[in-house]
């Protein structure tokens, strides 16, 4: 239980909540269990792969807009150059966004890295450079969420910080004109 929640708050998404979880554990569920039902390193590999590009994309694209207000891209500018964008939602808007949604983001974005790292490194130990393939894909479509939201999050903080202190100094500075005009 979530100490820093209201008591009786749910999520406000569900649904977006849902599929957030639903490609990553289905990558991981399929990665770990196929070894029981398949031979083929060749389907092992796409269905892994492909599962785990299904949530690159949802995550990028569908839950971290609607769970956390945070989306990023990369461009390539008239000059050839790889520009990434950061794009976060406004001050009030970024704290209307539900406490158990941000959780449930953030503790799977991390978490989904984790267990593939753990499953990486099995397959260091079993000598299995193929599957050691397959999970390098999926942590490396983890790791580039992970970047581009932590990066979204820093830059939000940051405008969050700016908005204060503009809001700060635009109040003492209309407080203090207020002051000298009675005067």
């Amino acid at each position: 239980m979530d100490l820093n929640q209201p008591p009786g708050e749910n999520y406000a998404n569900p649904k977006t909540c849902f599929f957030h979880v639903l490609f990553k554990g289905a990558a991981l569920a399929f990665y770990i269990l196929s070894a029981l039902f398949f031979d083929s390193f060749v389907i092992i590999f796409v269905v892994t792969v492909l599962l785990a590009a299904l949530d690159f994309w949802v995550v990028k694209n569908v839950s971290g807009r609607i769970l956390v207000g945070l989306r990023w891209w990369n461009e390539i500018n008239d000059m050839g150059e790889s520009v990434w964008k950061f794009e976060c939602l406004d001050h009030e808007s970024m704290t209307r966004m539900n406490k158990k949604d941000s959780w449930l983001f953030w503790w799977t974005l991390y978490l989904s890295a984790v267990a593939w790292i753990v499953l990486g490194i099995f397959s260091l130990i079993r000598f299995q450079a193929d599957y050691l393939l397959v999970v390098g894909v999926c942590l490396t479509l983890s790791i580039a969420n992970i970047i581009g939201f932590t990066k979204c999050r820093k830059d939000a903080k940051k405008q969050i910080q700016q908005f204060a202190s503009q809001t700060i100094a635009s109040g003492f500075t209309s407080t203090l004109q207020s002051a000298f005009s009675v005067v």
